[in-house]
């Protein structure tokens, strides 16, 4: 099966099952700072598990591209990409275990005809904050699952959220598949053994876990599951890999073809190529630029990473061709790609030449050297962008060695330190719907509306990042604001929060809503119905948006504005930082 049937095939079972189907949010997380990137499809839902409505309903379905990149490392094994995509299916307060179970169970046996012998279930084992979840276990039982094929396991492996500190969360339920054609599946189920492939997820939110660590029932009860199209697709097509599914096949011919070497022979560095190749594609189809901060610097790390496995194995990049690849395998499903090819190309290309220039200057450094402890082998990795592989290379032609074990200890340190600080930084965020958060975020939709009012209408967002703490807030503009344009902003947001005027929202169609000329980014991200935010009735509108929520009620509320900060974010774009008092 190809990735174009499977999702066609799990659309439109869940749309007999009465789910409105979404199209693919942003992989920007709109208003959420507890991550980088849209890590799964429940990410742009965030406002909705919380509570809001949404214009679609309650029952939702759709294939969302997502990336992740805390398991970098691993990319190039045979289950781990940075850039993947999620079919999920959604019950907002609707549908419960029951129903969700049974449909999982039925599109995988029946639409995709996986044998119930090879299927083995887990579950969550309880603790004092939630009890066993028995519920789940019977119900797969009574699908014919045996009771040796379902394991109960703790918070650290079927437990869900929340995303911040606190919000909604709950056990869930993940669907095993025994992928070995050579080895019979065994009676009894264990997940560790490396044949049970975790293929789909049924999370049960059914709590909110609150700021002080206590876990209450919720008032809205949402199913949120997920099943990896790649990993789905290497199942049914019995591939012990994601790598050898359809999605990758061009771009590794390609590689081949540059090479002229086997796959077979550069197995795990075509891998980790094709995979970062593809993920830096959809972030620049996305409009981010590689820079040394977030997510720049991730973009900047992927790109970096791919040039020096190929320079490892002595490949020269075509990035004409292997951009090409990608977009042929995803233009039907994201036609953005299509439409931003030659920005794509450039900034690789780009990119690919600055690095070059801080690869010569690390050369420079390793010719200065008269032997490389680990620590200098950690400074040519993290200053100058050098894999550890590549050191050791050098190291051999000088007839030198490298400390591998003080190299490690030395980049072990530096992970935790860069876990550490991504923790603090993106806690908190909309994700937990607190009151000053909801505050900030319906001051950044006036102070947008204030920005296109001074600057002019050709300023769009691009980006937000709110904290209980602050508001940061990423527009277009060619230019530094002077001090003048800065106080006439700030004054004019105090005067739209101190004429108290309403805020509310009405729900019409993505045609309707760009008609009364809402503010939004009007791309295949929204579905046919959308909710519309109103700041003040009349005369008094200052603010029309689409958005999802939440919100206050009057703009009396949020007290008093002031920028804080105003800077460049890219080129083109610039930040403010600015605090409610």
């Amino acid at each position: 099966m190809e990735s174009s049937e499977l999702r066609r095939k799990f659309l439109d079972f869940f749309k007999k099952k009465g789910h409105v189907i979404l199209p693919s949010a942003s992989l920007i997380p709109e208003n959420d700072p507890t991550a980088l990137f849209t890590t799964a499809g429940m990410h742009p839902l965030t406002p909705f598990l919380l509570g809001e409505k949404h214009p679609a309903g309650k029952r939702l379905a759709n294939c969302q591209k997502c990336i992740r990149t805390t398991d970098i490392e691993e990319v190039g094994d045979d289950t781990h990409l940075t850039f993947f995509e999620m079919l999920g299916n959604w019950s907002l307060g609707d549908y419960w275990k029951k129903e969700a179970i049974h449909f999982s169970f039925e599109f995988l046996t029946k639409e995709l005809q996986l044998p119930l012998q090879r299927l083995a279930v887990s579950c969550f084992a309880g603790d004092e904050d939630a009890p066993r979840d028995e519920e789940s276990a019977k119900i797969w039982q009574s699908l014919g699952i045996s009771s040796k094929r379902i394991v109960f396991l703790p918070k650290s492996d079927n437990w869900w959220g929340p995303v911040g500190e606190s919000g909604p969360c709950g056990p869930d339920t993940e669907i095993f598949y025994w992928k070995s054609n050579s080895v019979s599946p065994p009676e009894s189920f264990d997940p560790v053994n490396k044949n049970w492939v975790e293929i789909w997820n049924n999370v049960f939110m059914e709590y909110i876990k609150d700021k002080d660590g206590r876990y209450y029932s919720a008032s809205q009860k949402n199913v949120d599951t997920g099943m990896g199209l790649e990993r789905a697709l290497a199942v049914l097509n019995n591939k012990e890999s994601v790598y050898e599914t359809d999605v990758f096949f061009s771009v590794i011919e390609e590689l081949e073809r540059i090479s002229k070497k086997r796959y077979e022979e550069q197995r795990r560095g075509y891998r980790i190529i094709a995979d970062h190749l593809k993920a830096s594609v959809f972030l620049i189809a996305e409009e981010v630029s590689p820079s040394n901060v977030e997510r720049g610097y991730i973009l900047r790390r992927l790109l970096r990473r791919m040039i020096r496995y190929a320079k490892i194995m002595k490949i020269s990049l075509e990035f004409d061709s292997l951009v090409n690849k990608v977009i042929e395998i995803y233009q039907d499903v994201y036609p953005e790609l299509l439409s931003q090819k030659e920005k794509i190309i450039n900034t690789i290309r780009e990119e690919n030449e600055r690095f070059e220039k801080v690869l010569i200057s690390g050369l420079k450094k390793i010719e200065s050297l008269s032997q490389i402890s680990g620590r200098d082998a950690f400074d040519l990795y993290q200053t100058y962008g050098f894999p550890i592989e590549l050191t050791q290379e050098i190291a051999k032609e000088k007839g030198l060695k490298v400390d591998i074990e003080e190299f490690k200890k030395e980049l072990q340190k530096h992970q935790e330190i860069s876990r550490t600080a991504s923790a603090g930084m993106f806690k908190g965020g909309l994700a937990d719907s607190s009151e000053k958060t909801i505050k900030l975020h319906t001051a950044a939709h006036i102070m947008l509306a204030v920005l296109r009012e001074v600057l002019g209408n050709q300023v769009v967002q691009k980006g937000s990042n709110i904290t209980p703490e602050r508001l940061r807030f990423d527009f277009s503009y060619g230019q530094k604001l002077t001090p003048e344009q800065l106080r006439k902003i700030e004054e004019r947001v105090n005067e739209i929060i101190e004429k108290d005027l309403p805020v509310w929202f009405e729900e019409m169609s993505l045609e309707e809503a760009i008609q009364k000329g809402a503010v939004g980014a009007f791309t295949s991200k929204y579905g046919e119905k959308v909710k519309v935010y109103f700041i003040g009735k009349g005369k008094e509108n200052v603010s029309k948006e689409i958005c999802g929520g939440p919100h206050v009620e009057r703009t009396g509320v949020l007290g008093r504005f002031r920028i804080i900060k105003e800077e460049s974010s890219s080129a083109g774009v610039r930040r403010i930082k600015a605090v409610l008092e």
